[in-house]
């Protein structure tokens, strides 16, 4: 192995291991006191605060984690892409009676707290609806930014200067799952399903989203396009279809991203994007 290869694994393995440590105090706090914006916000943040310190480290400069914002088309479909893959998954739940459609009890209280107690529940749950797809959106991409500057801005190119896109997209993937099984086993992040099911269907699906997010990345040049697309995974999932389905005995065994439903829809997206791999440009190689 050329001593490139081997400075460009020395950094994933640093920045990894920085992303473990920061994560650590987040993840012990988050036990205590589970579901805490600030404590979910800190985790988020420690893969890009883990980048940032390696790049100082190894004394490279932090432009190169793609700040760029790039095409714009790129943004759009970075947005539309988790209701591509989600909206059927949900749709083929309600229909064939997996999970319910609509919580009316959850579409009550949030008319309340979001001053639409006036309105009918149609309107109630559009107003809901469209608040969550605009005004939801930037928090859940502000959190969502934390990890993509680490997983995305920074993993992913080093990936690529030493394995090709299969490579890039799960060992990066995996990687970004294996982060998350700490909260999985530990905390209230998995609710409905036993461990192994939820381990075994996140990661399918989180490997999965690995593949969309690096070819998102490494197409535009640009880390946003990744940010923007996690974002709106999460807004889409946690703010509007999960909270709105109803649980009718073994629903959470194919929604949200502890069930068999995104899994299988992330995965098609995963292989979409394997499949137009030729389309990424040649990067060079360490």
């Amino acid at each position: 192995m050329s001593a490139a290869k081997v400075r460009v694994w020395k950094k994933i393995v640093v920045f990894y291991a920085l992303t473990l440590l920061f994560s650590a105090l987040f993840e012990l706090l988050d036990r205590r006191a589970p579901g805490n914006v600030i404590l979910i916000t800190g985790v988020m943040w420690c893969p890009g605060l883990a980048a940032l310190l390696t790049k100082r480290l190894f004394g490279e400069s932090v432009r190169d984690l793609g700040w760029s914002w790039g095409s714009g088309r790129y943004q759009v479909w970075a947005y539309l892409i988790p209701l591509l893959y989600a909206l059927p998954v949900y749709l083929v739940v309600w229909s064939s009676g997996l999970g319910g459609f609509y919580d009316a009890d959850f579409v009550a209280k949030a008319a309340k707290e979001y001053g639409l107690s006036d309105l009918s529940i149609p309107a109630a749950l559009i107003g809901y609806v469209l608040l969550s797809m605009s005004a939801g959106f930037i928090p859940k991409t502000a959190r969502a930014l934390g990890e993509e500057i680490g997983w995305r801005g920074f993993l992913v190119p080093e990936l690529a200067k030493v394995t090709n896109f299969a490579g890039v997209g799960l060992i990066s993937g995996l990687m970004w799952a294996a982060w998350h099984y700490p909260s999985i086993l530990f905390s209230n992040y998995n609710e409905g399903t036993p461990a192994w099911y939820a381990l075994v269907c996140f990661t399918v699906m989180v490997v999965s989203s690995g593949f969309i997010a690096a070819w998102l990345r490494l197409r535009s040049g640009s880390v946003w396009p990744a940010a923007i697309y996690h974002g709106a995974h999460n807004m889409f999932i946690q703010l509007i279809f999960t909270p709105l389905t109803t649980n009718t005995g073994n629903t959470a065994w194919y929604i949200d991203e502890f069930g068999a439903g995104l899994a299988i829809a992330s995965l098609i997206g995963a292989i979409i994007v394997w499949r137009k791999r030729d389309e990424l440009p040649v990067l060079d190689q360490a």
